[in-house]
């Protein structure tokens, strides 16, 4: 047998990244993407665990996950400190609650920021200054009542609200960015400050910009609020380009 030797060359380490960790639904075809786009950038890096959900998307499906998300978060570099974990979808954050989904999650990372995307959105929309907001969704009446019940409960005055009908979280991640701009305009209200527009499947990040200029206000995807939460965890800061909300920094206090 040849003789196996124990190399002598020093070995030199790069700097470790600041660590974002994704939890995505077993079925979600866009916050990966537009995390990569978004966060994973200057040293960041984002590593992602699915958990299984259920179509159609309604609130029972969408409680069903609870069990599921300590789970999913331990998965994500065991005994690695990260620097946020996002749990992305939206609707199951409304009906399971905010807290619940933070508690499940930092029983599995303890000291770990949570962001939701609910959360964040009202965060992002706070930062922008909006206080009156039309809603706009992918889903059918029954689960997006719950989504406009949960702005107003957090003292946003909800405008209007509009919504697609949708049952599957796949057929909503093929809705074109340039349909998303055409509905935006339709869901707008004249008279309110922004538009928020809710689904971690939607391609309205990818949007965003494109749907400002439409209806000449700020616009606060899901996407766009988590990506925007957790640069601001990992310590990156404010962008130069893109939707009004990516070239604020985020305020303390806010996560």
């Amino acid at each position: 047998m040849t003789e196996i030797r124990l190399g002598t060359t020093a070995l030199a380490y790069d700097r470790a990244p600041r660590l974002i960790g994704l939890m995505l639904l077993a079925t979600d075809h866009t916050s990966e993407r537009d995390f990569a786009r978004l966060v994973a950038t200057q040293g960041v890096a984002v590593h992602s665990s699915r958990l299984a959900n259920e179509n159609p998307t309604n609130p029972t499906n969408l409680r069903k996950m609870q069990p599921y998300l300590a789970e999913a978060a331990a998965l994500i570099l065991p005994e690695e400190k990260l620097d946020a974990i996002c749990y992305s979808c939206t609707s199951a954050s409304v009906v399971i609650g905010d807290a619940a989904v933070e508690a499940a999650i930092g029983g599995a990372k303890p000291g770990t920021p949570v962001v939701t995307p609910p959360a964040a959105a009202r965060a992002g929309l706070r930062a922008l200054h909006a206080r009156r907001i039309s809603i706009l969704t992918p889903y059918t009446v029954e689960t997006s009542t719950p989504m406009a019940q949960y702005f107003v409960d957090h003292g946003f005055d909800v405008a209007g609200l509009t919504c697609f009908g949708l049952e599957d979280d796949r057929v909503m991640a093929r809705i074109t960015p340039e349909t998303i701009v055409a509905a935006a305009q339709e869901a707008m209200a004249r008279d309110a400050d922004a538009l928020f527009i809710s689904c971690t499947a939607l391609r309205a990040a990818e949007a965003a910009a494109a749907i400002e200029e439409a209806i000449a206000r700020p616009v606060v995807t899901s996407n766009l609020a988590t990506a925007w939460m957790c640069r601001g965890l990992a310590g990156l800061g404010a962008m130069t380009e893109g939707a009004r909300l990516l070239r604020l920094p985020l305020p303390a206090g806010a996560a």
